[in-house]
């Protein structure tokens, strides 16, 4: 009798430390997360499941997943970095005065009969200043013509970002890191 009890302590304290662990990787470390919607096309396709990795603070380009003020998750590009200077002309992506190819945007320039992917702006027309804030990020969808973003919801703040994401791990015919 003094035996099963052992190994039932032994299971049960092994069943525990496991979901521990779990707990601990899914809160702190690493989340999954479904994409919802067509706002980053062609990088991302709806139902697309990815890991969000939580350490880091994002950088330029990097696909974030924020908590929006719609209290909805939101996952985007980042673009502009705190103090940057955002203007797009004739389609193309001008950071403090500098040209900035976007690889990603490739194909959707391809599929557009007239005009451009992403319209003229400067970050003035959308935040009515011309930096982006301390404390705050930029983010544009890769969908331009259908994305929901700071172009609409305003900057992002930094403490709002969950973490950034590259793994695609769903569908397993689309598996890959995304760039």
């Amino acid at each position: 009798m003094s035996k099963q009890k052992n190994e039932l302590w032994e299971w049960t304290k092994a069943l525990l430390i496991a979901v521990l662990l779990a707990v601990i990787i899914r809160y702190f470390l690493f989340a999954p997360i479904v994409v919802d919607g067509s706002s980053m096309m062609p990088t991302l396709h709806n139902g697309d499941r990815m890991i969000v990795n939580r350490f880091g603070k994002p950088d330029r380009f990097d696909i974030i997943v924020f908590h929006a003020p719609e209290k909805k998750d939101y996952i985007k590009r980042v673009i502009g970095l705190p103090g940057d200077r955002i203007e797009y002309k004739d389609d193309i992506l001008y950071i403090n005065g500098k040209a900035y190819k976007e690889p990603y945007l490739d194909e959707a320039k391809k599929e557009i009969a007239v005009g451009t992917l992403t319209e003229d702006f400067t970050l003035r027309d959308y935040i009515g200043r011309d930096t982006v804030p301390e404390g705050e990020i930029f983010v544009m969808g890769d969908n331009r013509r259908g994305s929901k973003d700071s172009r609409s919801i305003g900057t992002i703040p930094i403490k709002k970002v969950i973490g950034d994401t590259k793994l695609i791990w769903w569908p397993i015919s689309d598996i890959r890191i995304v760039k």
